[in-house]
């Protein structure tokens, strides 16, 4: 005997389905050297160095992230290093889904004079990006227009049901809460911005 669905009962069905979570994480302390005192060009060294870099050999996840990676579904990082590695950290050896939308904004560095430590200039030409410099790099647009996408990853998994954790990187995670928010996902934590920090978004009803 064949049992047909009303419309009515067909879509309350549909709305029933579980909407997953929503973590994304930043990485872990990279292995670098943050005292030495370089010039314009040697940031631009210095900074292509850090992109190569793992994490610290010190470098521990908190156990609350580790909790979180265990009930995720889907595990993200940019590939890039560092969040491959803080991703490595917490999976407890699954499959770790890599994908380029999710890496850092660039930061070239402003025509400044002197030499100075990395996280001098890291502030300065953070502030000379977003201010329209990036030197035919990707400008500031073009990473809004790659948050957008990234985002859209993320929540074409949490819509069908999916606890998604991004492991990704301290600037580009914020370009892309605005986002999220605008659709309807809403900050239920708040780990801050420091290493290994994270936030989870769940949509709201």
């Amino acid at each position: 005997m064949t049992t047909t669905m009303a419309p009515n009962e067909t879509l309350d069905r549909r709305s029933a389905v579980r909407v997953g979570s929503i973590v994304i994480a930043r990485h872990g302390q990279p292995h670098a050297d943050r005292s030495v005192r370089i010039n314009r060009r040697g940031y631009r060294e210095w900074w292509a160095g850090y992109d190569l870099a793992g994490l610290h050999p010190e470098e521990r996840p908190p156990e609350k992230l580790i909790e979180l990676a265990a009930k995720s579904d889907v595990i993200y990082a940019s590939t890039l290093q560092r969040a491959i590695h803080t991703a490595q950290m917490v999976a407890g050896g699954r499959e770790i889904v890599t994908d380029p939308v999710f890496v850092e904004a660039p930061l070239p560095p402003p025509p400044l004079w002197g030499k100075h430590r990395p996280g001098a200039w890291g502030v300065w030409a953070r502030a000379a990006w977003w201010m329209g410099m990036h030197e035919k790099g990707e400008s500031r647009a073009d990473a809004e227009i790659r948050a957008e996408a990234a985002v859209a990853t993320l929540t074409s998994q949490a819509l069908r049901g999916q606890n998604v954790l991004l492991c990704a990187h301290g600037w580009f995670n914020r370009m892309m809460r605005p986002i999220l928010r605008a659709q309807g996902w809403r900050e239920v934590e708040d780990g801050g911005d420091r290493y290994w920090s994270y936030r989870r978004y769940e949509k709201v009803k």
